[in-house]
């Protein structure tokens, strides 16, 4: 069975145009299909405030109200979305641009309002992979930013680590399908001082003693538990660290598998 990879970038990459360039330039050259997700970076809360529009976030999540949205989809599925589609094209990779509404790859389902109502945000229910399944077989990269739908005509800001996560599940029918997270450190981390306190490898009984020990907290719970969805739903491996990971064997970054 042939691998897929599936790749996201986090804001730290898309706020930096040249780490932007460097990264692209080398996604370009990984062989196989793959499959890009990116998040959202910085963008959209300065265009938030240049247009003295508040911005409301809960435990770094941001409370989409129509007006957000409006910036969200104009920023994420817009100017992040096609520039990152433009540059690919210009290292000869010939990629497509997406939101979960675009082929109806992505179908969600407004959250609850109790107990926080965070307005236009949407958690994933349903992925169909058939309209990108054929785009990987003749060679085209798709590119999904954080934006799904609920199949009524609604978009729904989606958490990009989840789009991802759901992603390579969907596509494990097909492919053997593996996660990359890239984020500015270097794995999940023993010591979050020490960038060099990389835990190598990860499994369900690892990652409860970290969890009781206080090692994993805050942002990275989300995250790793996007990782075990993963893995217990056919995933076959998923690694967290910098980009580089993907590129040379002698990175060290985190890897979880069964």
């Amino acid at each position: 069975m042939e691998t897929l990879k599936v790749i996201k970038i986090g804001g730290n990459i898309i706020d930096d145009n040249q780490a932007l360039a460097i990264f692209l330039n080398q996604f370009t050259q990984l062989e196989g299909p793959k499959l890009l997700v990116h998040g959202g970076g910085k963008l959209a809360t300065e265009f938030a405030k240049k247009m003295n529009m508040p911005v409301q976030m809960n435990k770094g999540r941001r409370i989409t109200d129509s007006d957000t949205l409006d910036i969200i989809t104009m920023v994420y599925a817009g100017k992040i979305n096609k520039t990152i589609v433009a540059k690919l094209q210009a290292n000869n990779c010939n990629a497509i641009g997406f939101t979960g509404a675009d082929g109806n790859s992505i179908v969600s389902t407004k959250r609850p309002i109790q107990p926080i109502d965070y307005g236009f945000v949407g958690d994933v229910k349903q992925v169909n992979t058939n309209a990108l399944d054929l785009l990987l077989k003749n060679g085209i990269t798709p590119v999904f930013c954080a934006i799904t739908h609920d199949e009524a005509g609604q978009l729904l800001n989606t958490n990009a680590d989840t789009i991802a996560s759901e992603l390579a599940i969907g596509f494990a029918k097909h492919f053997k399908t593996e996660l990359y997270y890239c984020f500015e450190k270097n794995g999940v981390l023993k010591d979050l001082t020490d960038d060099n306190s990389v835990v190598e490898h990860i499994n369900i009984k690892t990652y409860k003693r970290l969890i009781s020990e206080g090692i994993i907290t805050d942002g990275m719970l989300p995250k790793l538990n996007n990782c075990f969805h993963a893995i217990t739903n056919n995933v076959n491996k998923v690694c967290i660290g910098k980009p580089s990971m993907l590129f040379s064997t002698n990175t060290v970054y985190t890897t979880i598998q069964k």
